[in-house]
């Protein structure tokens, strides 16, 4: 395999995982692409290696630096822009982990916390409900305390915790 054709593995299969882990295709592999690019892309260069539209390239631009992975950088003497994503990838995992648990861990624990104030009553429904609420909001709490963890940690602490969990 050449390198042309590694690249172009890559990016299709990060976008593929992307797609997996809940983020569209095109944001993925665009994502994939600056990880890999030695040097600042413009969204010209973007849409001609992708294929994709600019109004498609725009906006998952936007959302990639929203969620805090890439960024717009400076070229001097240059009126277009570029962008660069974030190399070190424990920053972007603990990156990505804080998005997620504000996208999605945190409105679930605020609606099962939400259920747990539930009065059931004698109601069997109304009981097994607040029960497995109840259950769900506990595992809840715990993978929101391993992401906070996570996204607050350097490097030394995630190494020192796989390799706990490996003994």
């Amino acid at each position: 395999m050449n390198v042309e054709q590694a690249k172009a593995k890559f990016i299709q299969s990060w976008g593929t995982f992307g797609s997996e882990w809940g983020i569209n295709r095109t944001m993925a592999q665009i994502h994939a692409l600056l990880l890999i690019s030695p040097v600042a892309l413009s969204t010209e260069e973007i849409m001609a290696e992708l294929s994709v539209s600019r109004g498609n390239a725009n906006m998952n631009l936007r959302s990639l630096m929203d969620w805090g992975i890439v960024f717009k950088e400076l070229v001097p003497g240059e009126r277009k822009e570029y962008f660069v994503a974030e190399k070190d990838i424990m920053k972007v995992a603990r990156q990505i982990s804080r998005e997620r648990r504000k996208r999605e861990l945190e409105p679930v624990l605020g609606i099962l916390s939400e259920i747990a104030t539930i009065n059931p009553g004698t109601s069997k429904e109304g009981i097994e409900l607040k029960k497995v609420a109840g259950n769900i909001h506990e595992v809840a709490l715990r993978v929101d305390d391993v992401l906070d963890k996570f996204s607050r940690s350097d490097e030394n602490w995630f190494y020192k915790m796989v390799l706990q969990l490996m003994k």
